[in-house]
């Protein structure tokens, strides 16, 4: 099939999406996901391939008006794909929609015992990739380079040691907190996590069903597979709370437009934006399926991040766009912790290296934490201070927390959990968590989570791995004080 509209004259892409057909012409050179795919699919009916991995909401953030060419007739498609009659009609205005059901795996998936049976995350991940197709597995799963990151992010939790108290009455034990003044069930939240329906039909819809089941925070990926609204409107509920990812996109006004929808959904509470990926990390899984999928000769995929973004101009144009309080996503070193604290918009920070998918030998949260302890400890009374990676056991989770984190997030857990059982498999991997960190807590001699400090835990075998030169505090003062 041409590639060709009959419409014009001049050469130009279209695909019908949802019976609307669409001139893609000046969006190919700048999809996120690289122009092989839309070339892949232009000249046709693209709506299952696109509702595999985003929500129909999507239209109104990266495309415009003009482009919105008309409507196919009833059954033109079907008939005949290389029909070109399509009516004029104005753009309908998108409204949130109940998940659509994500096309079946071709092969069965692999039998999983029943959830109650499954007793760690490690399990639960094993029994995910006997189900997830290659593509999912290699989106997941991969990490940058030679994943020393990925790996060390849950290894460290190893290194460090737990101190029991004795005679502590600990029959009641509570694991509910405040996140940025939000009362949550528990100080586990799912980290933003994109294409969720790669694992399982539910989506990010499955895993807010679940979270609301342990009153737990989840935060919306940026690209998530449905609308933030079809996200909330499954999971929400007296008390649900959310925070949304922002990726500020290379192209201003739509990530504007996006706030925009954004500021109409009361239900999400804080907004996250992400730091640590202004480029993609060399993810060499994932690459190599992309090059199998990608016809010969396909340029490489676009990057559609911003990458100029800095202190005081990227903040003082967010909160032109939203009242919510920004928690910054991606500090990795006391210094940045540090220069969050000089910024009154920023309420929060999420020390995370985007789970070993950015840098690799970056740091680690634990690492990052102790240097933040080490160098300029008025950060946790300053702001909350969340991280995500490497969180695969309770002990893991207290550890965390022992070190002055306010949450802790998963992101592949919650994927994994999906792949194994929809929203039942989700709320397995939040109810194992819940109990290893609660059994943790009693045997530290600990009833609620405020009581967990650096008493709980032994960090000498991690001395030596901590950043040992200036704390570099006064170039932060003189760089951003000044200015503001």
């Amino acid at each position: 099939m041409s590639l060709v509209s009959e419409h014009s004259s001049q050469d130009s892409c279209w695909m019908v999406l949802h019976g609307k057909v669409y001139d893609i012409t000046s969006f190919v050179p700048k999809h996120p996901g690289g122009r092989s795919i839309l070339l892949k699919n232009a000249g046709r009916d693209a709506s299952v391939a696109f509702d595999s991995v985003h929500p129909v909401e999507l239209l109104d953030e990266y495309l415009t008006p003009d482009q919105l060419l008309g409507e196919v007739h009833s059954g033109d498609m079907a008939a005949d794909r290389g029909t070109r009659d399509y009516k004029s009609a104005s753009r309908p205005e998108h409204k949130p929609m109940t998940p659509p059901e994500a096309p079946s795996p071709s092969a069965a998936p692999t039998e999983v015992p029943p959830l109650e049976s499954i007793l760690s995350i490690d399990e639960i991940e094993s029994y995910a990739m006997q189900r997830l197709s290659p593509k999912a597995i290699s989106y997941y799963a991969s990490a940058t380079d030679d994943e020393i990151t990925k790996a060390e992010n849950n290894r460290i939790y190893r290194s460090i040691l737990l101190r029991p108290r004795v005679f502590v009455d600990c029959t009641e034990c509570s694991l509910a907190t405040t996140i940025l003044g939000n009362s949550v069930g528990m100080p586990v939240y799912v980290s933003p996590a994109a294409m969720a329906r790669l694992a399982h039909p539910a989506g990010e819809a499955g895993i807010a069903r679940a979270c609301s089941r342990f009153g737990a925070l989840q935060i919306i990926s940026k690209n998530a597979s449905l609308s933030p609204g079809a996200i909330v409107g499954s999971g929400g509920g007296p008390g649900a709370v959310f925070g949304w990812q922002l990726y500020v996109l290379k192209d201003l006004a739509a990530t504007e437009r996006t706030l925009a929808q954004i500021r109409r959904i009361p239900e999400i509470r804080l907004l996250v934006l992400t730091l640590d990926a202004p480029f993609p990390g060399k993810r060499e899984a994932d690459e190599r399926f992309k090059r199998a999928e990608v016809a010969a000769g396909a340029p490489p995929q676009a990057w559609g991040t911003e990458s100029a973004l800095t202190w005081r101009r990227t903040l003082a144009w967010l909160t032109r766009h939203t009242t919510l309080p920004i928690v910054l996503k991606g500090v990795q070193t006391h210094e940045d912790a540090y220069a969050a604290t000089l910024f009154p918009a920023v309420k929060g920070i999420i020390v995370s290296n985007h789970g070993g998918r950015a840098l690799d030998t970056a740091p680690t949260p634990v690492q990052v934490l102790l240097e933040i302890r080490k160098f300029c400890p008025q950060v946790f009374s300053s702001l909350d201070v969340l991280v995500d990676g490497g969180i695969k056991r309770g002990t893991d989770v207290v550890k965390a927390l022992a070190l002055g984190a306010k949450g802790v997030g998963i992101g592949r857990a919650a994927l994994y959990g999906l792949a194994v059982g929809g929203e039942e498999g989700v709320e397995r991997v939040l109810k194992i968590l819940a109990d290893e960190t609660m059994t943790a807590m009693r045997l530290l001699g600990v009833k609620n989570v405020s009581e967990l400090g650096p008493q709980h835990i032994n960090v000498n075998a991690l001395t030596s791995r901590l950043f040992d030169g200036p704390p570099g505090l006064e170039i932060i003062d003189r760089e951003h004080r000044a200015k503001l």
